[in-house]
């Protein structure tokens, strides 16, 4: 058994003297592992960082064997991103969440796609690509079959003035429809609706809100915390939010509509 892809770098692991188990999500064959031999030795540990692409070659003698990986970097994201807390702390927070939340050896081209777009431009600054990042974790959710529905009123039916999800159904609710329960929804930031200018406050509400569904959901039914790779990302964006803003209402995350 034997595959060539493009794929990028979730996770490495030490194992043995010099050894690595590394995790990497390729298009076809989604989220898959296997050991590098000398992948934690000095030469070779900078190309396994999470977050790199990478040509890969894995080889087994039965498909369901751990196998053997081998590959060249191709894009060193980060190295690059090293010198960015905010740009690391999302390139972490992306690769921890794609590793957890996607079943192994099972395709997604749509979480991968976006994901390497995310690290592409990666370069042009983490706040530029932030808003990208919180579509990227709502496609992903889409994906693997907990997609939010963001399109009209759970209540009421209209498309227009939809500012609240239900934290139970994912369904987005209308401002007039939610005031009554709006200590039990979901802020639903107007970027994720396509509409208008983002900042840090939205980025934020985007982030408490995908991490809602990933934490009830895609985490949840696995008994898993979400990584904590996602909430020094969380905490990251929260700083950029000037002190004399208003702070950011919570949600009960076990309220419903």
């Amino acid at each position: 058994m034997e595959w060539r892809a493009p794929a990028i770098v979730l996770d490495a692991r030490p194992f043995g003297e010099g050894g690595a188990v590394v995790t990497l999500l390729t298009e076809e064959h989604g989220r898959h592992a296997g050991l590098v031999k000398g992948g934690f030795s000095r030469t070779r540990r900078g190309v396994w960082q999470p977050g790199n692409l990478v040509e890969a070659r894995w080889v087994a003698r039965l498909p369901d064997q751990l196998g053997a990986l081998s590959g060249e970097l191709v894009h060193p994201a980060a190295a690059l991103a090293m010198d960015d807390p905010l740009a690391l702390a999302l390139l972490a927070s992306a690769c921890a969440v794609a590793e957890g939340a996607l079943p192994e050896r099972e395709p997604h081209p749509r979480s991968f796609d976006g994901l390497l777009s995310i690290i592409g431009r990666l370069g042009q600054g983490a706040e530029a690509v932030l808003p990208d990042y919180v579509r990227w974790e709502a496609a992903l959710l889409a994906e693997l079959g907990y997609g939010l529905d963001l399109t009209r009123c759970a209540a009421t039916g209209t498309t227009e003035d939809l500012v609240w999800v239900s934290p139970r159904t994912g369904r987005a609710v209308s401002a007039a429809a939610g005031a009554p329960y709006a200590d039990r929804l979901l802020p639903l930031p107007a970027f994720l609706l396509g509409q208008g200018p983002s900042g840090p406050e939205a980025w934020l509400a985007g982030l408490r809100l995908t991490g809602h569904f990933l934490g009830k959901d895609a985490y949840g039914h696995h008994h898993r915390p979400l990584p904590a790779a996602r909430g020094l990302l969380l905490a990251r964006v929260a700083a950029l939010i000037p002190a004399t803003a208003g702070p950011i209402r919570p949600a009960s995350a076990d309220s419903a509509r």
